[in-house]
């Protein structure tokens, strides 16, 4: 997996939930566990400071906080790769 064949580069990957309720974020992640942390829009504003209209949503923050790069729709580690790889971190 791409978050942990970066890790040790400081890649961080997060998965941020924009719908659903605490309750039924744990009965899912209770029969589909994930490695990454997963974030509850309750406690941020994530998908409006990046103006996500589309999921998923992925966004690549280099080291100094500017943003890298992003893809937006279905694109999974092939999306996130070719992120990495415009970034020459790949």
């Amino acid at each position: 997996m791409v978050w942990r064949e970066f890790s040790d580069k400081g890649l961080l990957v997060l998965a941020v939930n924009a719908g659903e309720s605490r309750k039924k974020v744990r009965r899912y992640l209770a029969d589909s566990p994930r490695a990454v942390p997963i974030v509850l829009m309750e406690n941020t504003n994530l998908a409006a400071l990046f103006d996500a209209r589309a999921y998923p949503l992925y966004v690549l923050i280099d080291a100094d906080g500017r943003i890298a790069g992003e893809a937006r729709g279905a694109g999974g580690e092939r999306a996130l790769r070719r992120l990495l790889r415009n970034a020459g971190l790949e």
